[in-house]
């Protein structure tokens, strides 16, 4: 059997930033996670979403430096309809979260926006129009 894809990984400065944020976009993460190094949650299907600090990443890998150059990662939350995009992307950015494409209809038919998570990681909203 080849490998399959199981484990998306963010490296995360602060975990309880990065932790209230997803919550946000719905991840059930437990409130006592926000102190912890590792926290790893179940999105269903076989797949699981991990965050690490950058000192967790150094404990076994004392030369590692975040990326530069661009955004570290990149995730995509599907919304149920073109209103939830543009309420989420609102209620993020008046959150202090930063807006990085304000919701738009894109050519290839859905709405469509970018946040930056609290690393700079892009986090996408999308639902299909109608």
């Amino acid at each position: 059997m080849p490998p399959r894809l199981a484990l998306y990984e963010l490296v995360v400065a602060d975990m309880a930033a990065t932790l209230a944020f997803y919550r946000r976009l719905g991840l059930d993460i437990p409130a006592g996670a926000d102190a912890e190094p590792h926290v790893d949650v179940d999105l269903g299907g076989g797949h699981r979403l991990a965050f690490d600090t950058e000192d967790t990443i150094r404990s076994f890998d004392p030369s590692w430096t975040p990326p530069t150059g661009g955004h570290r990662s990149a995730l995509a939350f599907a919304c149920d309809s073109p209103a939830e995009v543009d309420a989420t992307y609102a209620s993020l950015v008046d959150a202090g979260y930063h807006g990085e494409l304000e919701p738009w209809d894109a050519f290839w038919g859905q709405r469509y926006a970018t946040v930056q998570d609290p690393d700079g990681g892009s986090v996408d909203l999308f639902a299909a129009l109608a």
